[in-house]
């Protein structure tokens, strides 16, 4: 029997529309919405469906956003029979991964992810953070060269082999991208300022963790990766691995690796399809599609009948 894991992604992935096909199509997708704008104490279904853009792209929005339709497709995925041996989210998406897991409930991680954006979006001053794609450079050469900096700068990703982000205090990340295209990278600032998964984050993650003292995790009833270990966890190392992450570099090619000795198949589930980008670039021939609108879904239903 074909083993599968679901992946889900984190912040960037949004897109005004996003779930709204699969809500206007599926009573179990347009059920999760419902039920978020209850939690939320806002419409945040509209915020998906309708954005603007630039409401969607603010982190406090974002990271409920992206979770919620996340889970919408994920509803959707299971009516269709998707199941799944193992399951990882980028950053944001651990936690829908722990969601879909059991660990949690909705009703628990939309506040808690509430919580977090909130937290993160406030931590560091507008302006004195950043973060920047580094593409082309070995992992080796990119912490070498960040160490070499003045300032804070660190690895945030491990996204795929050559494909890196770094982040921290603004003017260090800007020296550390200079310095890296001098080395031969590709490097591009990202239009975020939240230096997620950097030192920068260590005094947010205090206050994260009193919020999440307050949650009580169940044991996942399928393997959940975690992005800071790159492996399996009991529920009890959840909280504090979930606290470590605001400030710890996301392992995404190490937790992926892992999980290919594990699982055959990839399924990406929410907005977008960068997750199975970076995983085709370890191994092209793991990811059988993703699962964010009709066009996708009828598209990886017609893949899973063919294997």
């Amino acid at each position: 029997m074909l083993k599968m894991a679901f992946v889900f992604p984190g912040q960037g992935s949004q897109y005004v529309g996003m779930g709204k096909q699969l809500a206007d199509s599926f009573e179990e997708a347009a059920q999760v919405f419902a039920t978020a704008d209850h939690i939320s104490g806002y419409k945040l279904s509209s915020i998906c469906f309708e954005g603007p853009q630039e409401l969607l792209d603010q982190t406090v929005y974002s990271q409920p956003a992206i979770l919620v339709t996340s889970l919408a497709c994920l509803a959707v995925a299971r009516k269709h029979g998707l199941s799944a041996q193992l399951m990882a989210g980028l950053s944001l998406g651990e936690y829908t991964a722990l969601t879909a897991a059991g660990a949690i409930s909705l009703e628990e991680a939309l506040p808690l992810v509430m919580t977090r954006a909130a937290l993160m979006q406030e931590a560091v001053p507008l302006g004195t953070g950043a973060m920047a794609a580094v593409i082309g450079m070995d992992n080796a050469v990119v912490e070498h060269i960040c160490s070499q900096v003045e300032g804070i700068v660190r690895v945030a990703n491990y996204n795929c082999p050559g494909q890196l982000v770094i982040s921290g205090e603004k003017g260090a990340v800007e020296e550390a991208s200079g310095l890296l295209k001098q080395a031969g990278a590709k490097t591009k600032m990202l239009a975020i300022s939240v230096p997620s998964h950097s030192p920068l984050m260590g005094d947010c993650s205090l206050s994260f963790a009193e919020e999440i003292a307050k949650v009580r995790f169940h044991e996942p009833v399928a393997g959940v990766v975690s992005n800071v270990n790159a492996q399996e966890n009991s529920a009890l190392d959840i909280p504090n691995l979930l606290v470590e992450q605001l400030y710890s570099p996301v392992r995404w090619e190490q937790s992926i690796r892992y999980m290919m000795t594990k699982v055959d198949y990839f399924i990406e589930i929410g907005p977008g399809s960068s997750l199975s980008g970076l995983i085709k670039k370890i191994d092209r021939t793991r990811v059988l599609g993703q699962i964010e609108d009709n066009k996708s879904l009828q598209k990886l239903m017609e893949k899973v009948k063919e294997i």
